[in-house]
């Protein structure tokens, strides 16, 4: 009987500690746990699809178009080059703007104001009458879609605890591969479509018109959709808003698990307050430390944020930082030049197989078919004036597109069953190599099938080394430097795709040769940088 009791009042005592527990103020891991994993969180994931689309779409639709637009914007291969690189120009401009913005508006009315911008530059696009107009509208586009492009991942992860954010990511990755795998698709179904519609004596409506309409869809949808969903409940804690970020908790509690609002178990949430201990706190002096009475201003906040990032200009983040910004900027001048020319050189090599090869002609190198093609280039941008310019698109060229986007999804799928046991430097330095060979090699192809290997597995491989870079970035630094030096990782990335882009249309019209030493040399710089990281990066552990 006494045992009985004693065990009772154990179970009682139990119980009670647990209710206390739950009364305790929570920290964020706790309260997103609580709410469950369920239908708030597949919608989520359902609203990302067209999110990953409007990025992917923005940076890669110019190099789809060329073939077709070649007469009606008069476009020599600068101009080509140009359209391809000013996108990552607009986002290279806003990328400071939008960062300040999304710590002060918060992260849901960034994406609805930059998806719907962006649906707007991509709509205007469409109706552009020449190539300036289109120029200043893919700009536009670029400004508007980095702010959303950045804050994506963040609000994602926002939503999701510890047990599923690494899922969740993969998934964010399969997105932008099919998004990159759907736009050839898209191409394949309109743009060989030889459509010639005036409205109203104004609007001459073209195929290529109606593509750039289509793409602009994602960004709309992406836009309309975050109308509906909640402020980050992290954010919403980080600005001092408890209250609010328990009522998104609650609402995300109650859709998960179809149990009333006021079942959720948590009903207070900790007050946050800047980590003590970290590497950054760590190496701030006293007078460098920013005080908790400075104002909440612009200036205020702009001299605490120069405060926390001095700790990046010493040793040895410097130096670490300063190497992997370089091997991304050669990596993505690699990547993402040749990534949006291979529609462009599939063009080439469909119209030299259709207008010689079936004539009887000879097999010829890649660069003799380059050669033919500035030749045809030039007399159609001198036929416009005649109106004797013909845009001819074989479909085969956007099949081709999209192969090389099947290869790109399946090599992210292999990457990660090895990842852990290789780890992101030899990751790095092995997928770069390969892709290196592969750039050079394209100078000898002799037709579609070959350039078609050899781009899929430059693309596909390039793609993981620009994946693992980050991952790189994840390990060397501390918390409270990662989030800057990612997304100058990524600044940097884009100015090297900005150069790569403006240079490959001029090494071309130098010589075949030059433009292939630069996305191939690029990569084997991007390897030899990879051997310079620390020996030990595949086994630190994050700080």
């Amino acid at each position: 009987m006494v045992q009985k009791i004693s065990e009772n009042m154990v179970e009682v005592s139990l119980s009670d500690q647990k209710k206390k527990d739950k009364e305790e103020p929570a920290d964020f891991e706790t309260a997103i746990s609580a709410t469950d994993y369920g239908i708030f969180n597949y919608v989520l994931l359902v609203i990302l699809m067209p999110s990953c689309l409007s990025s992917v779409y923005q940076t890669s639709t110019m190099s789809y178009i060329f073939a077709t637009a070649e007469c009606d914007l008069k476009l020599q291969l600068v101009d080509k080059g140009i359209l391809n690189a000013i996108t990552y120009a607009g986002m290279i401009t806003s990328a400071i703007l939008w960062g300040y913005l999304a710590d002060t508006m918060g992260r849901r009315k960034l994406l609805i104001i930059g998806y719907l911008l962006d649906a707007l530059c991509v709509l205007l696009s469409s109706l552009s009458p020449n190539r300036l107009y289109l120029m200043i509208f893919k700009y536009l586009g670029g400004f508007a879609v980095c702010g959303p492009f950045a804050v994506l991942m963040s609000y994602v992860n926002e939503f999701h605890g510890t047990k599923h954010r690494s899922r969740v990511m993969m998934c964010i990755g399969c997105f932008f591969s099919i998004a990159t795998l759907s736009l050839p698709i898209i191409a394949y179904v309109i743009l060989p479509n030889n459509w010639n519609v005036t409205i109203f004596g104004l609007i001459v409506i073209r195929s290529w018109k109606v593509f750039l309409a289509v793409c602009s869809l994602p960004s709309l949808i992406a836009g309309i959709c975050y109308i509906f969903l909640p402020e980050s409940p992290k954010f919403l804690m980080t600005t001092g808003r408890n209250n609010d970020a328990l009522k998104v908790f609650q609402m995300i509690y109650h859709l998960n698990t179809r149990n009333p609002r006021e079942q959720y178990p948590i009903k207070e949430l900790v007050k946050e307050i800047p980590q003590k201990g970290s590497n950054v706190e760590n190496n701030l002096s006293d007078e460098n430390r920013p005080s908790s009475k400075q104002g909440k201003g612009l200036v205020a906040s702009l001299q605490s944020g120069l405060l926390q990032l001095k700790p990046m200009f010493s040793k040895p983040y410097l130096g670490q930082s300063l190497l992997v910004y370089t091997i991304q900027f050669f990596t993505l001048m690699g990547l993402n030049t040749f990534r949006l020319w291979v529609p462009q050189l599939f063009a080439i090599i469909t119209n030299y197989e259709n207008t010689v090869l079936s004539k009887g002609g000879e097999a010829a190198t890649l660069c003799t078919m380059i050669s033919y093609n500035l030749n045809v280039t030039s007399h159609n941008v001198q036929a416009v004036e005649s109106n004797e310019c013909i845009a001819d698109v074989d479909s085969k060229t956007y099949l081709n597109s999209a192969v090389v986007g099947v290869t790109q999804l399946l090599s992210y799928f292999l990457a990660g069953t090895v990842i852990n046991a290789l780890g992101n430097k030899t990751i790095l330095v092995m997928v770069v190599t390969l892709a290196g060979t592969m750039g050079i090699s394209l100078y000898w192809a002799t037709n579609s099938l070959t350039t078609m290997i050899m781009s899929a597995i430059y693309v596909a491989v390039g793609s993981i080394g620009s994946t693992a870079i980050v991952g790189v970035v994840a390990t060397l630094f501390p918390t409270t430097l990662r989030t800057m030096i990612v997304s100058l990782v990524m600044m940097f990335g884009r100015t090297g795709a900005l150069i790569g882009n403006t240079l490959f249309p001029i090494f071309l019209e130098w010589g075949c040769l030059p433009p292939f030493i630069m996305i191939g040399g690029a990569m084997f710089l991007s390897a030899i940088l990879g051997l310079l990281l620390p020996a030990n990066i595949n086994k630190k552990p994050l700080v």
